[in-house]
């Protein structure tokens, strides 16, 4: 079984982590986040929960809060069924489902790193031999090399969200991997929840939740992000 925390530890232990905007990831591995933010009051013990169940903990939360927020706007979808728990966080039982999910989760992660532009070459090959000392397999090393070297591409993120509940999942798991203040960074996250079809109000949760601000209005041309790099 894919060591999903193991891959992200591993990314988060390059000395250039900080710089290629990964602490965010770490912290949903190491428990760096919980001192502050939504993770440490969904999940109270990261390292012990594992990424997917805090990704899929502040997914959950936010959603059952913007179903809150709709109720009492009176803006809630009458007879519509609020997701389980189980939508976000694949059971024990499902160890397969919940494996591919990390994957899509780690894909959103490191996609969401490049979106400045920061990993360049030189960067790709410092994580790569940093990668190379750590206790993963040689297809857990296989696939964390071929994210990194591939170039960005948020289509191919988005094409991973199956499920309303694995979008939010996506963008969230999009938002801890930076630290979103930059242009570039804010412009991929508006068309990334954009592109996931998520409502205004769910991405202010997803952001409460994580501990950041709400982000701004989205403009008309949301969809249209262009990175600043092929990295």
């Amino acid at each position: 079984m894919f060591n999903i925390d193991g891959i992200i530890k591993a990314l988060q232990s390059d000395p250039n982590a900080q710089r290629t905007a990964m602490t965010g990831a770490a912290g949903l591995a190491a428990g760096m986040l919980l001192s502050g933010g939504g993770l440490g009051k969904l999940v109270g013990n990261v390292a012990k929960a594992g990424a997917v169940a805090a990704v899929g903990g502040l997914a959950y939360s936010a959603w059952q809060q913007h179903q809150k927020n709709q109720q009492q706007a009176g803006t809630a979808a009458d007879g519509a069924p609020a997701p389980s728990r189980d939508a976000f966080v694949p059971p024990p039982q499902a160890a397969y489902q919940s494996e591919e999910l990390g994957k899509t989760l780690v894909r959103a992660m490191i996609a969401a790193a490049k979106a400045d532009g920061q990993i360049d070459a030189e960067e790709k090959e410092r994580i790569f031999k940093r990668l190379e000392t750590m206790s993963l397999s040689p297809e857990e090393k296989a696939f964390v090399f071929d994210e990194l070297a591939s170039p960005l591409d948020i289509d191919a993120v988005v094409a991973r969200a199956d499920t309303p509940e694995h979008a939010s999942e996506i963008y969230a798991a999009s938002l801890v991997a930076m630290t979103p203040d930059s242009a570039a960074e804010r412009g991929y996250l508006e068309a990334l929840a954009f592109k996931l079809k998520l409502p205004a109000g769910l991405v202010t949760e997803i952001h409460r939740q994580a501990g950041y601000e709400a982000p701004a209005p989205a403009a008309s041309n949301a969809g249209s992000y262009v990175p600043t790099s092929n990295a």
